[in-house]
């Protein structure tokens, strides 16, 4: 995710794989792949180093030897049990 300012001011987050294109139009238009369309207050080069960091980061801590791996979700050790069916025609 890299981070960017709309022209409000508020800052927002954005999956940096969805982008598509980046078009300077005066303001930055950040289009996804979707079509879905964000003006920032960042220049186009600045969004481009955002993106250009955030893949880096990715790749060096892919690299680092004794990275702590991604934790994992515990799963309980759960008994399954048959669930006996109502009889049929017994009403």
């Amino acid at each position: 995710m890299i981070s960017l300012t709309r022209l409000s001011g508020s800052t927002f987050l954005l999956n940096a794989d969805l982008v598509e294109r980046v078009d300077c139009t005066p303001d930055t238009v950040v289009t996804l792949v979707d079509g879905t369309k964000y003006l920032v207050s960042e220049s186009l080069d600045e969004v481009l180093a955002a993106v250009i960091d955030y893949r880096a980061a990715i790749v060096a801590r892919a690299s680092l030897p004794d990275a702590e791996p991604v934790p994992r979700p515990r799963v309980r050790n759960a008994r399954l049990a048959a669930v006996p069916l109502p009889d049929v025609g017994e009403e």
